[in-house]
């Protein structure tokens, strides 16, 4: 008979990883928890700086619970002494309005009784004068209950959480190999073998290479920050550009947030299917002009008053699957496996509830029914 080193392992404590083991622990599971480098590191999704946390994702109503349970864990977590990781300074979202971003987010607001606030084209040129070259059949959505959240210090905390709650935490352990063995798995690492019951996999840009066939693909995904031309200009604060995500002609997401706690502005372009994909093995997150110029090159339309050489960059990675719906669930049905990835960068806004369901899926209770339009087995 096989000796289990635990009931569960996690292997990858990203956003996702570290809520599920925190969620895990929490519940009383024998928990151990495995992560190639340290909780917090900056080479994955959790990359960059604060982002936005909302209830009006309009991805699939069916997120809309794990966005309220996320709001109540984030809440759970100040409660534990980890005050600053949430900052509800609410949201705006810009683009048309039969658009998926601010359209969309519109939608799920009336659908689901969530509070926001409606602009016209010609009034976000008054009320937010930072955004210019809005078009005009474009809406601005501004959600008061929205937010700010900061992903590596959330992963940190959700770690420190868990290892209270009697979680074991192996650091610098990556997982080669992922072995099914009867009853339950063998987790391969240089250094030997963990075995347990089931494993959690939410190792993130790594998770394709955990589970071959995954329709998961990672990609380069660079953040700037950027000073104002005058430096003396306080219009660039938080009150006066504060978080959004921008949705431009040519589909293109741009986002970011104010200037805080002594950063400069900063901004992502999220461009769709022409991200480039990365190897995870490859470490290097040199900074070519390649990783910030088209970004740059958008801000005297749309941002003006910035400088348009970054003052910093950084390079992380994310994920995305074939539909922008990230997966969630157990690979072919295997009671041995439960499987995360694919959020992209709206993993940290989802991370505790994400966790707290995937604990329900370990656990076998009711509430992981709702994840159906999730499964990994969709794309089949």
């Amino acid at each position: 008979m096989t000796r289990w080193d635990a009931e569960t392992a996690v292997v990858g404590l990203g956003s996702w990883g570290a809520s599920a083991l925190w969620r895990l622990a929490a519940r009383g599971v024998d928990v151990i928890g495995l992560e190639r480098f340290t909780p917090g590191h900056a080479l994955g999704s959790s990359y960059g700086g604060a982002r936005m946390v909302r209830l009006t994702g309009a991805e699939h109503p069916g997120l809309l619970p794990l966005a309220r349970r996320s709001r109540q864990l984030w809440a759970e977590l100040a409660r534990a002494g980890q005050d600053g990781l949430f900052t509800p300074c609410g949201g705006l979202l810009i683009g048309p309005e039969n658009g998926p971003l601010a359209g969309g987010a519109l939608r799920t607001a009336r659908a689901h009784g969530v509070p926001v606030r409606t602009f016209t084209a010609t009034a976000l040129r008054f009320r937010f004068p930072r955004h210019t070259g809005v078009p005009a059949h474009h809406i601005g959505v501004w959600e008061p209950s929205a937010g700010l959240v900061r992903p590596r210090h959330a992963v940190r905390a959700a770690v420190a959480l868990a290892e209270r709650a009697g979680a074991r935490v192996h650091t610098d352990s990556r997982v080669a190999r992922v072995e099914r063995v009867p009853g339950g798995v063998r987790l391969h690492t240089a250094t030997g073998s963990v075995t347990a019951r089931q494993a959690v996999l939410t190792a993130g840009a790594w998770l394709p290479g955990l589970v071959p066939g995954l329709p998961v693909q990672s990609v380069r995904a660079p953040f700037s920050r950027f000073r104002p031309l005058d430096a003396a200009d306080s219009g660039f604060d938080l009150e006066g550009f504060p978080v959004f995500r921008r949705e431009l002609d040519d589909g293109r997401i741009l986002w970011g947030s104010g200037a805080q706690g002594g950063d400069d502005v900063g901004l992502g372009l999220e461009d769709g299917g022409a991200a480039k994909p990365v190897d995870p093995e490859d470490t290097d997150r040199s900074v070519t002009a390649d990783d910030w110029s088209d970004l740059a090159r958008l801000l005297p339309a749309k941002v003006p008053g910035l400088e348009t050489l970054p003052a910093r960059t950084a390079i992380g990675t994310r994920t995305r699957t074939p539909d922008g719906l990230f997966v969630c669930g157990r690979p072919g049905g295997d009671p041995r496996l439960v499987v995360a990835g694919g959020g992209g960068a709206h993993s940290p806004a989802y991370a505790p509830g994400v966790g707290d369901a995937l604990a329900d899926l370990v656990q076998g209770a009711a509430g992981a029914a709702g994840l159906d339009f999730l499964s990994p087995d969709r794309f089949s």
